[in-house]
């Protein structure tokens, strides 16, 4: 099959992911698979071709990406359990101070959602915001907003989370992360500061109902966690690997070469990196022993298989769309400039902003855009880091777009803050279309200037 018609079977097999996720409650891997298998048939592939190229896309990005995020997912564990995420959250608040709560939370917000997933990240946060939000007598939807704008930017557009790791992964970019995560911190200030002033724009103005009566102390929040490790020790998870990965990065970008330099790469390399942030986290451990390091380890391993499991499905179905004749569509196009240069971007926003809408994970919404938009980027050009990276953070904008209903993360912020489904949607979904639309505008910027 060729054409506009391969066009609307690659539509029909998107829309049927959507449809068995969103009405039909399967899990996103198992659509993907079927969704995978159901696109090969009706593009025309031999019956074998797709098994090979389901098998095949499914293996390949568990080897670029897979210990990534598994190594990702057990370091946010160490910090959950061990409070160094509670410890992060304090040190940020000293820092920033009391006089500004909601930049406190959102600061606080978006770093511990680089290794935390948002929805553990708000749980963890909540009573310490509430707590904050008492003392420092603001309205606790202010706060919250601040909170899970914050968590949310970093969740979409920043490594080692596992939705950008995995879009990195899909469109072949994994080489360049010490770049996306630059990037992705760049374009993330910003956001983060669209949702800090809609938190204090709008959030101030939202009344949760008996706000007037909570009773939560900040210091009694801070004394009942318990013992928590000093702020070095809290930070180092996340600084450890981050630091081994730019690293890396400057060594390739600057082309050294010799033994010192090679090893330098060997730790730089995203794996390795992560690794040592895990071992670093161990640090943390109040002691040694099966709990720690057994029962903890064996929880970021659970909370890994889903996300390894969509990351491998979406690369199963990113492998059969390339089996297929779209990039010769594409090339049959031509010149159009909506398929190259900075209007590009508006592409995998578009489709990452859909699918979010649809079905509601930002995870899903990243892994299955990214397998999309995978084949067209050597036609459009875009095979440099700094493109690359930048295509990621579109996907990743769209991904924002929008937190509603059917996404998991709207009722625990919802139910966290007291909000109503109503000011929920004032606050939590209209600050999540702000944030994607000020990190697409960002984006562009940096393509026109940069690229």
């Amino acid at each position: 099959m060729e054409g506009f018609g391969l066009v609307l079977v690659i539509v029909a097999a998107v829309l049927l992911v959507i449809g068995l996720t969103a009405k039909f409650n399967m899990h996103p891997f198992l659509s993907l698979i079927i969704a995978s298998f159901v696109l090969g048939i009706l593009a025309g592939l031999p019956l074998m071709e797709i098994v090979e190229a389901v098998n095949n896309g499914f293996g390949n990005l568990m080897g670029s990406i897979g210990l990534v995020i598994v190594f990702g997912t057990i370091i946010g564990v160490l910090l959950e359990k061990t409070g160094a995420a509670y410890k992060m959250a304090e040190v940020v608040l000293r820092l920033i101070g009391e006089k500004r709560p909601q930049l406190a939370m959102s600061v606080i917000g978006s770093i511990v959602s680089i290794p935390v997933f948002c929805d553990s990240g708000y749980i963890i946060l909540s009573s310490l915001k509430k707590a904050i939000a008492k003392r420092a007598q603001v309205a606790v939807a202010s706060m919250a907003i601040a909170l899970s704008t914050g968590l949310f930017a970093t969740h979409t557009l920043v490594p080692p989370t596992p939705g950008p790791i995995a879009a990195a992964g899909n469109i072949g970019a994994e080489q360049y992360l010490g770049t996306i995560i630059l990037i992705g911190v760049v374009v993330a200030i910003p956001t983060i500061m669209a949702g800090y002033f809609w938190a204090i724009k709008v959030g101030t103005k939202i009344k949760v109902e008996g706000e007037d009566e909570m009773q939560i102390d900040y210091n009694e929040v801070v004394k009942e966690f318990g013992e928590m490790p000093s702020a070095v020790k809290a930070f180092s998870p996340i600084a450890v690997p981050l630091i081994l990965i730019a690293i890396g990065s400057i060594v390739t970008f600057a082309g050294w070469e010799g033994n010192f330099f090679n090893i330098l790469l060997f730790l730089g390399d995203p794996s390795v990196a992560l690794l040592g942030g895990v071992l670093t986290g161990f640090t943390l451990l109040p002691k040694f022993d099966r709990e720690t390091m057994n029962d903890w380890i064996q929880e970021g391993l659970k909370t890994a298989a889903p996300i390894l499991l969509i990351t491998g499905a979406g690369g199963a179905f990113g492998t059969v769309i390339s089996s297929t004749n779209i990039t010769g569509f594409i090339e049959s196009v031509g010149e159009n400039s909506f398929f190259t240069g900075t209007l590009f971007l508006l592409v995998p926003f578009v489709i990452a902003a859909a699918l979010k809408t649809a079905q509601g994970s930002s995870t899903t919404a990243l892994v299955i855009t990214s397998t999309l938009v995978a084949p067209i980027l050597v036609d459009a050009g875009i095979q440099d880091p700094l493109p690359m990276a930048l295509v990621v953070m579109a996907i990743g904008a769209g991904a924002m777009v929008v937190s509603h209903i059917n996404d998991s993360y709207f009722w625990v912020v919802k139910e966290f803050s007291g909000m109503s489904v109503t000011q929920a949607y004032k606050g939590q979904t209209a600050a999540t279309l702000v944030q994607g639309l000020v990190a697409i505008s960002i984006s562009i910027i940096l393509w026109i200037v940069f690229v």
